[in-house]
């Protein structure tokens, strides 16, 4: 479906109200709720409670502590710089790992990285390597013991990979090769027992886990963390999908102090989405679940709302621009010396390919557009020649 805003009119309209699977597209849904709920300030850290000589803290999905990208130290030092007993309070159980729909097979890769209640590190080990570097780097260091290595012959490069049930990981390395650059990230297994050895020993000082829910229920003191821009920006440009769930978490926490996507994307649909022409099937944060299901005419809904409530200026920081940045930075490029005329959402699973957002065409004008294909047979990247053309063909008429 492709939408001039500004006339109110449609001029292309095909099985726009079908329901197809949306993939990563999914994320212009988290991306309005965050940001309609969360604002672009600075996230909530940690929700804690000072009782007489011990603090008290728990967490509320927020992924930036000690994260490879994010970096975030704001809780480290919170809770450094406290002479109190520290207590983790457990509240793990609010969180699955897993999102509804997902496959069990993709636990070692990053796209699947686990959710939880308080993410460290991004939840992931980063092996790295850089051209004047001795073979590659691992952070944190901690996990450094529990890496072996495993020669093959078979291929040219690295291969990292982890236990499904432990945190043991692996790595591959062919003879003679040479290194290039490289970030790897693999997910670990979380837990509170993890989480409460992981926050110890980055603090140089006890951290005791706590199991009592009955704090959960007392109205908590709110940490500030993150800048919501950084997640927002990351999340959309790399199509991140741990991002994209601790997002939702941190939505929930906002609205009730309780972890629930469940719970974030029914208010959602009940409070910001009540407009749409067909109710959004909605499981996910991160479009991983093939059981979400939107119509492009919703999307052009979605867009048109977040349009008329985030400046054009964070729209161009957020979404991927074609040519240039994210995951469009090698298609839909403009013209040599000319800035990107598309910023949009991709989405990618097997069988659904996906690109929705906004088009500028050579005349000024902004258009919106939904383009969502399942169930071909064809390589992706035919389909995305074909989308490159037509888009460009409407930028360079319209």
């Amino acid at each position: 479906m492709l939408v001039d805003p500004a006339k109110d009119k449609a001029l292309v309209a095909i099985n726009e109200d079908n329901y197809f699977i949306p993939a990563s597209n999914t994320k212009l849904f988290t991306f309005y709720t965050a940001y309609t709920v969360l604002g672009d300030g600075l996230v909530n850290g940690l929700n804690y409670l000072e009782r007489g000589d011990s603090l008290i803290f728990w967490g509320t999905g927020d992924p930036s502590l000690l994260h490879p990208d994010l970096q975030d130290s704001t809780v480290l030092n919170f809770l450094n710089n406290s002479e109190k007993q520290l207590y983790l309070l457990d509240n793990f159980e609010q969180v699955n790992a897993f999102g509804p729909g997902w496959a069990w097979d993709w636990y070692p890769y990053y796209y699947a990285t686990e959710r939880s209640a308080f993410p460290i590190y991004g939840n992931v080990v980063r092996f790295s390597s850089k051209l004047d570097a001795d073979l590659f780097s691992v952070y944190p260091e901690r996990f450094k013991p529990l890496l072996t290595a495993k020669p093959t012959d078979d291929w040219s490069g690295f291969r990292f990979s982890r236990e499904r049930f432990e945190n043991k990981f692996t790595y591959e390395i062919a003879d003679e090769i040479e290194i290039d650059e490289f970030d790897r990230d693999i997910p670990f297994i979380t837990s509170a027992t993890l989480t409460t050895q992981l926050l110890s020993e980055a603090l140089g000082k006890k951290v005791t886990l706590l199991q009592n829910e009955g704090y959960l229920n007392v109205d908590p003191k709110k940490l500030p963390s993150a800048p919501a821009d950084s997640i927002y920006a990351q999340m959309m440009k790399i199509s991140d999908n741990f991002l994209a769930e601790q997002l939702m978490l941190l939505v929930s926490d906002q609205l009730n102090n309780q972890l629930s996507t469940r719970e974030a994307i029914d208010y959602a649909k009940e409070n910001l989405l009540k407009d749409l022409p067909d109710e959004p099937i909605w499981y996910d944060g991160s479009g991983l679940s093939s059981r979400n299901m939107f119509t492009p005419r919703s999307i052009i809904t979605l867009l048109g709302k977040i349009r008329e409530e985030v400046p054009l200026e964070k729209i161009k920081a957020y979404f991927p621009a074609g040519g240039e940045s994210g995951t469009i930075r090698n298609w839909y490029p403009a013209d040599p010396g000319q800035a990107p005329y598309i910023y949009a959402k991709t989405g990618t699973l097997s069988m659904s390919n996906a690109l929705s957002g906004y088009l500028i065409t050579k005349s000024g004008k902004i258009l919106h557009f939904s383009c969502l294909m399942n169930n071909y047979q064809i390589p992706s990247n035919d389909l995305k020649k074909e989308l490159q053309k037509v888009l460009y063909l409407i930028h360079d008429k319209y």
